[in-house]
């Protein structure tokens, strides 16, 4: 494997980069978690709350129309000078979504809520005053998004990587959701030819990703190369976005993709293949 420029050179920034900076008006913090309970007993003063089930996900757990996008980037107070940090449950999908619709200045936080906190750092349970922006959507960078129709055609594709990031549990077929449970009209299973690579290995136990060289190691399946396509999939997307960020922003990749419809659409799709082995 070849490191090659990462997209944003300064995609991760650390914690004292971010508590320099949180009286800059420019500044957007965004906290994306999978509900609000956390954010609200606590967080980085100033954060808006991103929840990927009601804001980034709509009741059959499928990406939200970019009308809905747009409004969540008002709403945050967004524009496109802004200077937006992720941080929560799944920072990479936000990092991704907003680079997917255009801004450039964007960041993710390198560690987790958790760590911030136990570190002293500001804390606050008020929650922001923000005023909305006038944002809107001039060009998405398809090139980063992977669709149904873009995983079917790269199953039979040998330049094409289809990267399952999910536990071995759900690749395995014993699980649809992480916890457990599987849908009404939910199947088990992976993709077929889908590599498996947990996204869990990725980073340590503050939350932070791991050096760039232990990541390379990781990632070191002879099928992932800069040379070729990588389509990365997981349940919802976040796990997706995690290992898309890794090999895009760290490790250089440059053609990387992220399935955001993932396993809810595939397994919920009744005439798309899937594979037990």
């Amino acid at each position: 494997m070849t490191a090659q420029t990462p997209l944003h050179t300064d995609a991760l920034v650390d914690a004292r980069w971010l508590e320099t900076r949180l009286d800059d008006d420019r500044l957007v913090v965004v906290e994306l978690d999978v509900s609000p309970d956390a954010y609200e007993q606590g967080h980085i003063p100033g954060a808006v709350l991103w929840d990927i089930y009601t804001d980034l996900k709509d009741d059959a757990y499928q990406p939200r129309s970019m009308s809905h996008i747009e409004a969540l980037f008002r709403r945050s107070g967004i524009t496109h000078t802004s200077t937006v940090v992720f941080y929560g449950y799944a920072p990479a999908l936000g990092f991704w979504l907003a680079t997917y619709c255009g801004l450039r200045d964007v960041h993710v936080l390198d560690i987790g809520r958790q760590r911030w906190q136990a570190d002293g750092r500001p804390w606050t349970s008020q929650p922001p005053t923000r005023s909305p922006s006038t944002f809107g959507i001039d060009t998405l960078a398809v090139e980063m998004r992977a669709t149904r129709r873009s995983i079917i055609d790269g199953i039979a594709r040998a330049d094409t990587t289809i990267l399952d990031v999910r536990s071995d549990l759900e690749f395995a077929g014993e699980r649809f959701w992480p916890s457990g449970g599987i849908p009404d009209g939910g199947r088990v299973g992976h993709i077929p030819t889908a590599v498996h690579l947990p996204a869990t290995e990725l980073t340590g136990p503050d939350g932070a990703f791991l050096p760039a060289a232990e990541l390379a190691e990781i990632l070191s399946h002879e099928t992932l190369t800069p040379d070729g396509t990588v389509i990365t999939y997981c349940t919802v997307g976040a796990r997706a976005a995690t290992v898309w960020f890794a090999l895009t922003q760290i490790l250089g990749f440059p053609d990387v993709k992220v399935y955001d419809g993932s396993w809810t659409e595939w397994g919920m799709t009744a005439e798309t293949p899937i594979a037990l082995d």
